[in-house]
């Protein structure tokens, strides 16, 4: 198993970061920070919906638009922190879901708007693949935390929507927007597979299961190369990866993203996904980790080359979720990675400013480059940080002594 050998010269983490100790800061600054700055300051109480973006001291940032892809993600945030028992976190869901079900749907023709004013008019209605699978996502977490049937009403609308007006013409996956420009995308059908595992979880019956399998087929047949253990993100009519630079560019984030996603698949169909979850991870780890420091990179060559040697919030905490993965469908140790890759998100990116805030993207230097707290990285950091505390016990079991 190649990911055994990466997985064995991982360093031990010095300066108190162990996995035990990773996890309880990750579960405080979740629980104890994040969630009650955005439930406070994010949540747009006079207008509908969320804020898109906080300055680094928690203060709202005006802009003009509001997405409808953010909406759901943060839905998704205030329906799991929920189910963890906080307080006051279900109003904060219910409060974007009605924003969102109030604005942006645009009836059984039209769909979702991509994006709405801050009031909640109509700025842009594009059908966008990428928004569609998380506005789906949206409504299968908002369900099991509500208990709200009209949720699971909802996904099957946008499902009826995605079906009947989202399909290529060529019958293999979905357009990316309509009309189509540019590249086919993995991205928004990986997104759409994990809305549908949750809505599948959620009792929305067997017609996610199909989806679920149609994707995780085009994911097997043409996304991933077995040769090369990668993924590929950008690609002509016909499946083929492009000819490009952009076509032979690999994301170790999201070769970290499918893993995890490919392991709560194999758990909830009983598909043996194990292969592909081992040849993503292995190649992420060996490629797109830098093994000085263990951050995540944004970008190498389907060769291994590194393209960008940058780094988002985002891939440091999906090799969390894919080591969650690979402790799961093979036992192995997920503490290392936990520890590593906790303190870099904490070295280099949360709490830059208010704790419960983050700095999301870094250059090749280490060198901060954004200038304001996106809401959208929430989703990313509220999974991986669960994810930890869900496995914590199984991990104490599995290596205690």
């Amino acid at each position: 198993m190649p990911y055994l050998t990466a997985a064995r010269q991982t360093v031990s983490i010095d300066h108190g970061w162990q996995a035990d100790t990773a996890i309880q800061r990750a579960s405080r600054w979740m629980l104890d920070c994040a969630i009650p700055l955005w439930a406070a300051n994010g949540v747009d109480w006079s207008q509908g919906g969320y804020v898109e973006q906080m300055a680094f001291d928690g203060s709202a940032r005006l802009v003009d638009f509001k997405r409808t892809r953010v909406i759901g993600r943060q839905i998704y945030v205030f329906s799991h922190a929920a189910l963890l028992g906080q307080k006051d976190a279900l109003d904060c869901a219910r409060s974007g879901y009605e924003f969102l079900t109030r604005n942006a749907w645009l009836g059984p023709d039209g769909g979702w708007a991509r994006l709405l004013t801050p009031d909640g008019r109509v700025k842009d209605a594009t059908p966008d693949l990428y928004d569609l699978a998380f506005i789906l996502y949206a409504f299968g977490w908002y369900g099991r935390a509500s208990g709200d049937d009209a949720a699971r009403l909802w996904a099957l609308r946008t499902l009826d929507f995605i079906e009947a007006h989202m399909r290529h013409p060529g019958g293999q996956g979905f357009l990316v927007e309509k009309p189509a420009s540019g590249a086919r995308l993995q991205n928004p059908h990986m997104h759409l597979l994990e809305a549908a595992l949750v809505n599948l979880e959620a009792g929305g019956g067997e017609r996610f299961r199909h989806l679920a399998d149609e994707i995780v087929e085009l994911f097997a047949t043409r996304f991933f190369d077995p040769r090369t253990s990668t993924l590929g993100e950008q690609f002509d009519e016909r499946w083929s990866r492009l000819r490009t630079a952009g076509g032979r560019a690999i994301e170790p984030g999201h070769q970290f993203e499918w893993a995890w996603i490919l392991a709560r698949y194999q758990h909830l169909t009983g598909r043996d996904m194990r292969p592909f979850v081992e040849g993503l991870t292995w190649f992420a780890e060996t490629h797109g980790v830098e093994h000085d420091d263990w951050l995540t990179l944004s970008a190498v060559r389907d060769d291994g080359v590194v393209i960008d040697d940058g780094s988002r919030v985002w891939p440091n905490t999906e090799r969390i979720q894919a080591a969650v993965a690979m402790f799961e469908l093979f036992g192995i140790d997920p503490r290392p990675v936990f520890a590593s890759s906790t303190r870099v998100l904490f070295d280099h990116f949360l709490d830059q400013g208010l704790p419960g805030t983050w700095m999301d993207r870094i250059d090749a230097e280490r060198r901060p480059v954004t200038d304001h707290v996106p809401a959208s990285t929430l989703y990313h950091l509220m999974i991986a940080f669960a994810e930890m505390l869900r496995i914590a016990p199984q991990v104490d079991d599995a290596f205690a002594g």
